[in-house]
């Protein structure tokens, strides 16, 4: 067995907001892009971890619910120095992000007439060619094979035939059982060994956190915190049940805040598109949703709600998890549950790229000429999606124009 070794904090929480910070105002293209930049940044260039450990702590945040590459960036501060170097971590990727997402909550209301209207409607056209990419490349990785391919369709067609927001769930979880039954290979991969850097104790602790929080914020209103209780929790349920990160999100942040009424299907598209041109994590994405939901609290206060909520979660798994993690990986059914799962997620992203980002924003075949052109753009021209999301609103500023 292969046994990874290196020494844990070594170095201050200050080293690591640094270093997370500049990662966080660069990063563009997504969790898979990011797993890239971390690994050039923390692996090649700083080596505070080997690859074998790099490796090991990828698959594992692969395996949770959570933004896989955030969780990844936790971890490797909380790896260099302690827990203060997590939250460093954690702060440093996320906050540059989230204040401009917050920034385009604020001034997307002050966007009006033809050009303004036209330049929303661009950003919801470049959002159809970023999912429909991001489909591919998730289709292609996760559901390389007949079975996953079908736990993939089933999914999908399950969500697309009921409105129910337990539909998701009852998705992801028929995944896994699909999984189990169909996905098991008959030799498993060779295992490394990531070194928690997390006690059985705390880690106990974190998953009870993790559950209880879960189970018990649906209960937690009362006179003047009913509503703050209800927007954390919406926000932390989604954090807690997505599988795969990124845009695997979309549906259920939709499911969160369209389905009651909190934010319409216009606004939602629209910071989905503008999402995509900022760097760091797609979940900041949460901080727009929390800025304009309609009742209160909302603005700075709802923006700090949502983007606490959606990522609590995921780090607290992840700090649960750490400390089993090898033993758990190396079960066979455990690796086959989640072939089946991530398959069910590409389902459930399929399902979304359909209703709502295709029915909510595709309406004319000029409109899907520029949703074609972006996913050109993307995939074939490996354009960067700041580039795509700059071309998208020009071309609805200028077709807006022109047809007013």
């Amino acid at each position: 067995m292969r046994t990874t070794t290196f020494t844990m904090h070594e170095g201050s929480a200050l080293e690591v907001l640094r270093t997370f910070l500049k990662l966080g105002v660069t990063s563009f293209g997504g969790p898979v892009a990011h797993i890239g930049y971390f690994r050039e940044e923390i692996v090649v260039r700083r080596r505070w971890v080997d690859d074998a450990a790099y490796t090991d702590l990828v698959a594992l945040c692969q395996f949770l619910p959570g933004p896989s590459s955030s969780q990844v960036g936790f971890a490797l501060g909380l790896i260099r120095a302690g827990y203060w170097g997590g939250l460093a971590a954690w702060a440093g990727f996320t906050v540059p992000s989230a204040v401009l997402m917050v920034a385009f909550s604020f001034g997307a209301g002050a966007i009006s007439g033809p050009v303004g209207a036209g330049i929303l409607h661009g950003l919801k056209l470049v959002a159809v060619a970023i999912v429909a990419q991001a489909v591919l490349g998730m289709a292609r990785t996760l559901c390389p094979d007949r079975q996953r391919a079908a736990i993939g369709a089933i999914s999908a067609a399950l969500v697309l035939s009921c409105a129910s927001s337990l539909i998701q769930m009852v998705a992801i979880g028929l995944g896994g059982v699909l999984g189990l039954l169909l996905c098991r290979s008959p030799s498993a991969a060779p295992l490394g060994m990531l070194p928690a850097p997390v006690s059985r104790g705390v880690g106990i602790l974190s998953l009870s956190l993790f559950f209880g929080l879960l189970a018990v914020l649906p209960f937690l209103v009362g006179p003047g915190l009913a509503a703050a209780v209800a927007l954390f929790d919406a926000f932390y349920r989604t954090g807690a049940l997505v599988f795969g990160g990124g845009h695997v999100v979309l549906p259920l942040l939709r499911d969160a805040v369209v389905t009651p009424g909190w934010v319409n299907d216009n606004s939602f598209l629209a910071g989905y598109g503008a999402a995509q041109a900022m760097p760091g994590p797609l979940f900041t994405f949460a901080a727009y949703l929390g800025a304009v939901v309609t009742p209160q609290p909302n603005g700075i206060f709802g923006a700090t709600l949502a983007l606490v909520g959606i990522f609590l979660p995921g780090i607290l798994i992840l700090i649960g998890t750490l400390p089993f993690w090898h033993t758990v990986r190396s079960r066979s059914g455990a690796q086959a549950a989640m072939g089946g799962i991530n398959a069910a997620v590409v389902g459930l992203l399929g399902a979304a790229l359909y209703t709502p980002v295709w029915t909510s924003s595709v309406h004319n075949p000029v409109d899907v000429s520029v949703a074609v052109i972006g996913f050109v753009l993307l995939t074939a021209w490996r354009t960067p999606p700041l580039v795509v999301v700059i071309i998208g609103a020009s071309a609805g500023a200028l077709l807006s124009t022109l047809t007013s």
